[in-house]
């Protein structure tokens, strides 16, 4: 899977100018899934994200996780993070998992981080989106796990 995490004082997602998921200080996490991935690498993928200490402690480090600073957390899918630039100008989408494989594996993300955190909004897969945010630092995590 891949994933790119970013640092946020607020981020929202909207379809058709309806905000279909919206959350203050937290983690904006893009989600990939790519064709050999499966639930058990979702949930590993999950894991890393809630435990990833990514926020700033008293002292100015970056020591604490999510659920440690009660943030939220908008996962949002975007098959673009497998775009192979490696010939021409037209990004190649082939290393992205077929659309049914990618909204299974996204949805799991979706309801383990759900299951594991009690702040988790979402886009809507599939979907052309607009994705608003305030990267807070700026901090942007890529994040890549193979099985």
């Amino acid at each position: 899977m891949i994933a790119l995490v970013q640092r946020v004082c607020e981020a929202k997602v909207a379809v058709e100018g309806r905000v279909v998921g919206a959350i203050g200080r937290g983690a904006l996490l893009f989600v990939c899934a790519e064709p050999n991935d499966d639930e058990a690498l979702a949930d590993r993928l999950v894991a890393k994200v809630l435990t990833l200490r990514i926020f700033a402690d008293a002292n100015g480090k970056m020591n604490l996780d999510l659920a440690t600073v009660a943030g939220g957390l908008l996962v949002v899918s975007q098959f673009t993070l497998a775009a192979d630039t490696s010939r021409g100008n037209r990004p190649g989408f082939s290393g992205a998992a077929d659309a049914v494989r990618g909204r299974a594996l996204y949805e799991r993300v979706v309801a383990t981080a759900r299951r594991l955190h009690g702040d988790v909004a979402c886009g809507e897969f599939g979907a052309a989106m607009q994705v608003s945010l305030i990267n807070d630092g700026p901090v942007t995590i890529p994040i890549t796990l193979r099985a």
